[in-house]
């Protein structure tokens, strides 16, 4: 199974806010054995909000299951001493502090390796460990500003737009992991380890492989299109008398169909829609054509007529329609963990797996340093250092409470 594909790796979570806890997370949800480390007061995600549960942010709830909790001050030595030392048994690091910070805490990748060869450390940052702007520090929108996205989306003429959803946090979280996971097939065929180097500027460069290609082959900046795809028409939503549907009927044979589906088969034979090219090059016209005929019936109506002669489609569906529907609730990407605070969650969960198997374990994500000495007890930490620990307030930790009913 996924979920126990990584038992027994040992991966220690610097990280904060959303592209490092995500990667951590994964890792987690393969069955990695993930430790969530943070400062006594919290990692900056935790006070991220709205919306709370409990006084819980749910962003940082969302990215953080299947971890235990430690919560060490790397401004006092002993907490950098330890930290060096539970490294020296990781096989994973994540860190996602702005490049030089954890090299003045000793514990870059540099300061690290020789105790560790086998170590996959993997740093994730703004725009990179090197380069002009590597010191600057950066947010998901800023990233979207500055790697182009905003500037491709909304419908023509339109301010800038932004992704609402983290995308290039995400993607850079997916990306992190898809390399952390390359890194260790050498560690496993005995070879070192090695220093990853993501940002999330050129992951959401990466996420726009498509458009960017197109700007690079043609020189041609892309023009906002709204809901329609640059390169295919007819591919975007229409108005119907009840809402929306989203049709993508441009390959030719999908083409004819359409047109005869919604009554109008001359529009197959106009020369200004003969092709995909020439309806992508008037697509103005194409959009009041499809439009003003979809307006003339409900959206369930427009989806069996359709659906019935293989046309894609489907409705711009709100989160309440989709988390009703019978293809989310069959699809098994929903999970609920039982937070000590925030009580019953519910979230994505690990979405991916074998036919027939179960879901992926879901632990929920823990408190400020709630697993502190077990943790530090599984390093091999003697119980008395981990009581001097506490007492000089390198490391902290937080008893669970019972669940909020």
């Amino acid at each position: 199974m996924l979920g126990t594909s990584l038992a027994g790796l040992r991966v220690l979570d610097f990280s904060h806010v959303v592209a490092g806890p995500l990667c951590g997370m994964l890792l987690g949800d393969l069955g990695a054995e993930v430790v969530k480390i943070e400062s006594p007061e919290g990692e900056m995600g935790r006070r991220i909000g709205p919306p709370w549960i409990h006084g819980e942010s749910v962003i940082s709830l969302s990215v953080n299951r299947n971890k235990q909790g430690l919560a060490v001050d790397l401004k006092t030595p002993q907490g950098r001493d330890l930290m060096r030392r539970m490294m020296a048994c990781a096989d994973v690091v994540i860190e996602s502090f702005r490049p030089g910070v954890m090299k003045r805490f000793g514990l870059d990748f540099d300061s690290v390796r020789d105790a560790n060869p086998s170590l996959v450390y993997c740093s994730i940052s703004a725009y990179g460990q090197h380069g002009p702007s590597s010191g600057k520090a950066g947010v998901d929108g800023i990233i979207q500003a500055v790697a182009g996205l905003m500037s491709t989306l909304g419908p023509a003429g339109s301010p800038p737009s932004k992704v609402p959803s983290p995308i290039a946090d995400m993607a850079t979280g997916y990306l992190a992991t898809i390399a952390i996971l390359g890194a260790l097939v050498p560690v496993r065929q005995g070879r070192e380890g090695q220093h990853i180097d993501v940002s999330l500027y050129n992951a959401t460069l990466m996420l726009q492989q498509v458009g960017l290609a197109s700007f690079l082959a043609s020189g041609i900046e892309p023009g906002k299109s709204g809901s329609a795809a640059p390169y295919a028409a007819p591919n975007e939503a229409f108005p119907t008398a009840d809402g929306w549907i989203m049709v993508a009927a441009y390959q030719s044979e999908r083409w004819s169909a359409l047109c005869h589906a919604i009554g109008q088969p001359a529009l197959e034979k106009d020369p200004l829609f003969a092709d995909n090219v020439s309806r992508v090059g008037h697509r103005d016209a194409l959009f009041q054509q499809l439009a003003a005929a979809f307006q003339q019936r409900p959206t369930e109506a427009w989806l069996s007529t359709l659906e019935a002669v293989d046309i894609l489609c489907a409705p711009i569906a709100g989160y309440a329609e989709v988390t009703s529907s019978l293809q989310y609730r069959g699809s098994g990407v929903e999970t609920v963990v039982e937070h000590p605070i925030a009580g019953p969650v519910r979230m994505p969960g690990f979405a991916i797996g074998s036919a027939g198997s179960e879901g992926a374990r879901a632990t929920p994500p823990p408190l400020v340093g709630q697993h502190s000495a077990a943790v530090l007890t599984a390093y091999g930490i003697p119980q008395q250092e981990i009581d001097a620990l506490l007492r000089c307030g390198a490391i902290t930790t937080t008893p669970s409470p019972s669940i909020t009913a």
